[in-house]
């Protein structure tokens, strides 16, 4: 039986693509399907798209791989790159396979930075299943962490609390972590103020801000980063998912000052800055620009907001490409009857949350295919 080896951890959808153009899949009786969910927001130039796959074909018949013992000029323009994309003050980029590995890496960096022993990250947050990031991700000892005990001393602040933050960020504490927008739980954007506040909190205590920004991040928000859409710099900064339009990378990207003392041997990754990888990474970021993505990805979210609330969608949360839709029936139920109108949307972990992390290459008019399919569901009660 087909599959009858594969290890089903996740619960699946009825639908197997076989393939994809733009923000479209199809499968192989050719029914096609409206991406808005790109693969937990990793194809973020859709599928299939020219400048990419010509990237990674070019550099699989060049040189596939070498590993970073010797120096390639693909990595380092993809780290010049990257650097020039992020924030000011953040220059120096550690190359690395996910962002779980990517959070991991900046955790141990701020623990070796500070020589504390505390993490604070926020309520409801998710940054990886990996003994770190697990440690990090809410509720994760209760329901799948596994490990006997966490690497360090974690505590979580609620959302927005900015008493509760100042209390908890104190000398003891070795950085704050956080995500700009929270994706899994989601798409629930924190307010300005408290990001500003989360700033100010490290730098009273002299602890280090972490933005974990593996979903946010790549222009998802409209902006390069969710810290220049909230304004605000932190000492590292994480990225994966559409950091290679779909092919597996991620990075640590930090102020120089963390990276100053790092010497050889003080990080490492066998696949980590591979040249396939840093391919992807150059035409990724040349897309966005040359195609003013971050405009466009502006534009189209705003007309979603505009257009569909209705029926039963309640109302609308998050930024750019991560949104979070309210459901006034379960999420999962909008969900099931969208794919039965061709549109693949996911869910969070709230039930009443329907999560669209659509390409950055999605156009006004598939916005307005979704607004025609949620009239089509209206808002009757859905089983």
């Amino acid at each position: 039986m087909s599959g009858a080896h594969l290890n089903e951890v996740y619960p699946t959808l009825p639908y197997k693509p076989v393939s994809g153009a733009g923000v479209y899949l199809e499968d192989a009786d050719g029914r096609r399907v409206l991406d808005l969910y790109g693969g937990h927001a990793v194809a973020g130039l859709g599928y299939g798209h020219p400048r990419l796959t010509e990237a990674v074909v070019n550099q699989a018949q060049q040189l596939m791989f070498q590993s970073n013992a010797v120096t390639m000029r693909v990595r380092d323009e993809a780290a010049d790159k990257l650097a020039a994309f992020a924030p000011d003050g953040l220059e120096r980029v550690f190359f690395v396979n996910s962002g779980a590995e990517a959070n991991e890496n900046a955790l141990r960096l701020a623990l070796q930075a500070t020589g504390r022993g505390k993490i604070v990250a926020m309520e409801h947050a998710f940054h990886g299943r990996t003994a770190a990031a697990g440690a990090i991700s809410w509720n994760s000892r209760d329901r799948w962490y596994g490990f006997p005990q966490t690497p360090f001393d974690v505590e979580f602040v609620p959302r927005n609390d900015e008493a509760a933050l100042a209390a908890a960020v104190d000398s003891d504490t070795a950085a704050v972590i956080i995500e700009p927008v929270q994706g899994v739980a989601g798409a629930f954007d924190f307010a300005a103020s408290f990001m500003q506040a989360t700033r100010s909190a490290c730098d009273a205590a002299g602890a280090l801000l972490i933005l974990d920004e593996v979903q946010t991040g790549v222009g998802r928000l409209g902006k390069p980063f969710g810290a220049d859409f909230f304004n605000v710099t932190p000492d590292l900064l994480t990225t994966a998912k559409a950091l290679g339009g779909g092919f597996p990378c991620g990075a640590v990207i930090m102020r120089a000052e963390l990276a100053a003392d790092l010497q050889p041997g003080a990080l490492g990754s066998t696949f980590g800055g591979g040249p396939l990888a840093c391919a992807a990474i150059v035409a990724v970021l040349d897309t966005i620009a040359e195609y003013d993505l971050l405009a466009q990805v502006t534009e189209v979210s705003a007309r979603i907001a505009d257009t569909c609330t209705f029926g039963h969608v309640t109302g609308i949360q998050g930024a750019g490409f991560l949104l979070g839709l309210r459901t006034a029936q379960r999420a999962a139920l909008v969900r099931n009857a969208l794919l039965e109108h061709n549109i693949l949307a996911g869910t969070s972990s709230d039930p009443y949350i329907l999560r669209l992390l659509p390409a950055l290459i999605l156009e006004s008019k598939h916005v307005d295919s979704l607004a025609e399919a949620l009239k089509e569901i209206g808002d009757e009660t859905l089983q």
